[in-house]
């Protein structure tokens, strides 16, 4: 495929059914700069899961105001709360500022709440980690974004990816060179869309007990009610 020339085709797995409907999966970055490398490994990403078949939506941070700092029919709020609730599988990516993940990254997952009405926007998605690093290789990021994924109660995936000194890592064209980043950036988005597949056919993996209970009861509260 001539958008990924450091990719070796042949060595991917076969493609899912044509008839199957193509996995939806969001991506975030965590940097507002002109050349955001978080930003261009979210696209070389994105690139990566159109190729194995899903569709993808980067959702671009710039313009979002910070979290409790405006109504939440802000636009940019309300057009992160629908592709949350549109997506079945995510992909995060923060640059490391001071030892922990941007205030950018932060601030977009702040605004998505645990449940939207009836329905919980995260619950039971499937997640992919990545951070970039402007020096040495850290995982602070990544360890973070893991946390924060459970948290919003995500099935993050086991395989991450950080990508140390990541203004070495992209050429001139903001392409990722060819490097062990780079294949392990494809492990990581076949692995993700590995997990998409599986968590689709089998929603009963990710569906709780005290939820179907919670459902029950305000099914038998809108019968009496509707009884009365």
């Amino acid at each position: 495929m001539s958008d990924l020339p450091n990719l070796d085709s042949d060595l991917l797995p076969a493609a899912a059914p044509s008839d199957a409907p193509a996995p939806r999966i969001l991506l975030l970055y965590g940097s507002n700069r002109e050349r955001s490398f978080s930003r261009l490994l979210v696209e070389e990403a994105a690139r990566l899961l159109q190729h194995l078949g899903a569709e993808t939506r980067i959702f671009d941070p710039s313009g979002l105001p910070l979290p409790d700092d405006a109504p939440v029919e802000h636009p940019k709020v309300h057009e992160l709360r629908e592709l949350m609730q549109w997506s079945e599988g995510q992909v995060w990516c923060s640059p490391e500022r001071h030892g922990a993940m941007s205030a950018v990254f932060k601030a977009q997952i702040d605004w998505v709440p645990l449940a939207m009405g009836a329905v919980r926007p995260t619950q039971g998605k499937t997640l992919a980690v990545l951070q970039v690093c402007g020096g040495s290789q850290s995982f602070n990021v990544v360890n973070q974004l893991r946390v924060l994924g459970r948290w919003m109660r995500m099935f993050t995936i086991p395989n991450q990816s950080s990508v140390p000194k990541a203004f070495l890592e992209f050429g001139d064209d903001n392409r990722m060179k060819p490097s062990p980043y780079y294949d392990r950036l494809v492990d990581v988005m076949e692995e993700l869309m590995r997990f998409t597949w599986l968590l689709r056919d089998h929603p009963e993996l990710v569906d709780r007990y005290s939820e179907r209970k919670e459902s029950a009861e305000e099914l038998m509260q809108r019968v009496n009610q509707n009884s009365i």
